[in-house]
């Protein structure tokens, strides 16, 4: 069964982060099909990379009480899958474009827009799990 948590879990967050990589990167690019081909390229990278990431949390007892994760726990992972999804952004975005510059650009701004999305993520996560759980 926590399989199909985690699974659905980044798949919810890969559809909120690819909608965030599509607009960053048009707004650097300005390039539709380019925008495009990252926020798809990272659809898939992502999932796989997201996956990893929460099986590598799971595994990490602090910020859990009681079964829920603190906001400390939700932010500082928020901030340790920042750093994952950002170098993935910026490769995809330098292969794809051939320019450092606009690599950085968007990688640079999604950090914090990511960090800001990821953190009302696992904060949605915590609230329906805890709406799914009977005491």
């Amino acid at each position: 069964m926590r399989l199909n948590r985690h699974l659905a879990k980044a798949i919810s967050w890969r559809i909120t982060g690819s909608v965030d990589t599509f607009v960053v990167g048009w707004i650097f690019t300005q390039h539709i099909p380019t925008a495009t081909a990252i926020s798809v390229i990272e659809f898939v990278s992502k999932i796989f990379l997201f996956y990893l990431h929460e099986k590598v949390w799971e595994k990490i007892s602090w910020g859990k009480t009681a079964g829920f994760e603190t906001h400390y726990r939700s932010f500082t992972k928020a901030f340790s899958w920042r750093i994952v999804g950002t170098l993935d952004t910026m490769l995809i975005s330098f292969l794809l474009t051939q320019k450092v510059v606009w690599a950085l650009q968007i990688g640079t701004v999604e950090f914090f827009s990511k960090i800001f999305l990821y953190y009302l993520h696992e904060r949605i996560w915590q609230y329906f799990s805890r709406k799914t759980i009977k005491p």
